[in-house]
């Protein structure tokens, strides 16, 4: 399969926020991370293993006093990094050493519009205002920058405002990321939305994409891609939706590598073999190619575009290639 590989590193659990939706349930740093030249020697076989973009993640990747020295490295073998930060520690001078260090995007977090809830959903006060400081950050040094909102039940009133508001901050897109109950996010399950609201807000999405002539990408909700096609919206540079052990996969700090961060499940550990092995022969990776899917998922037309949300199948079911529990589209066969 033709995908552009991307790989996400959580580089530290270490952050300074304690959201309520962490997929990683970031806070302290874990005592078995690792350090600066087991990083090295990782990056240097993501490229081995033919990967193009290089996210680095955590935790707050911001926190890890090696991350510019990581980032030139990445840059040195071809890879293109960009990271994933809740944006409260990207001054001025930090965005300039990105972009002398090689590091091409970043994904800057922005949950809700309300200050007093935001607040309290990060566990700190003044993120709102520390966000919106780093995307001007970036904006004035030229580092490029999308904004990333997880929407659940809470915020989802506030959605279609964000995407207005990243759009006037200079982002160059809006990835609004579907809840996927792992990590402390299994503790707000109730909020996430599903079936027929989980259709209705992708449509809402896809149509504020077109209104807007802006980058919206729905994330975590790979039905957009078959939503898209019956809508007639064009979708970009998108050509599937799930991409976990197909097209990407994820390390956290410990060096287990997972089919996607809200997939927690260990395949093999860096550690204990090479990363561009584990890639290319690693059974879970090679069952989830086959896109052999059990029940409805198994029989949709649209599974070579949509792939259904495999960390939903898993954490509600169990098994990786199961169908998408809260996809209501009606399959072929039904």
């Amino acid at each position: 399969m033709g995908y552009y590989l991307i790989i996400s590193w959580n580089v530290t659990n270490k952050c300074n926020l304690l959201c309520e939706h962490c997929y990683r349930d970031a806070g302290k740093k874990v005592e078995n991370e690792m350090n600066t030249q087991e990083g090295k020697m990782l990056l240097e076989e993501i490229a081995k293993a033919g990967f193009k973009i290089m996210v680095f993640s955590g935790g707050e990747p911001f926190l890890r006093d090696d991350i510019l020295e990581l980032t030139s490295h990445a840059a040195s073998l071809g890879l293109r990094p960009v990271y994933g930060s809740n944006g409260t520690l990207l001054t001025r001078d930090l965005a300039e050493k990105i972009k002398e260090a090689g590091g091409a995007s970043v994904a800057i977090s922005l949950h809700m519009l309300s200050r007093e809830k935001l607040d309290k959903f990060c566990g700190m006060k003044g993120t709102f205002e520390k966000s919106l400081e780093a995307m001007k950050n970036c904006f004035e040094t030229g580092l490029p920058f999308q904004v990333n909102t997880t929407v659940f039940g809470r915020n989802m009133e506030e959605v279609e405002q964000i995407c207005v508001l990243a759009k006037e901050m200079g982002a160059k897109s809006h990835h609004v990321l579907f809840l996927v109950p792992t990590g402390r996010a299994e503790n707000i399950e109730e909020e996430s939305l599903k079936e027929k609201e989980y259709e209705r807000f992708i449509r809402v999405l896809l149509k504020k994409r077109k209104d807007l002539d802006f980058d919206i990408k729905p994330t975590c909700a790979p039905q957009f891609m078959r939503i898209a096609k019956q809508l007639n919206i064009d979708v970009g540079r998108y050509t599937r939706g799930c991409l976990a052990g197909i097209s990407y996969c994820s390390i956290i700090p410990n060096g287990d590598v997972w089919p996607c961060p809200y997939l927690p499940l260990k395949v093999d550990n860096v550690r204990d073999a090479s990363f561009s092995e584990i890639w290319a022969k690693n059974p879970v990776f090679q069952r989830m190619r086959t896109l052999e899917y059990t029940g409805q998922c198994g029989i949709c037309e649209f599974k070579e575009m949509c792939g259904g949300c495999r960390a939903r199948a898993y954490f509600y079911y169990n098994d990786y290639m199961a169908h998408e529990p809260w996809c209501s589209y009606k399959r072929s066969g039904d």
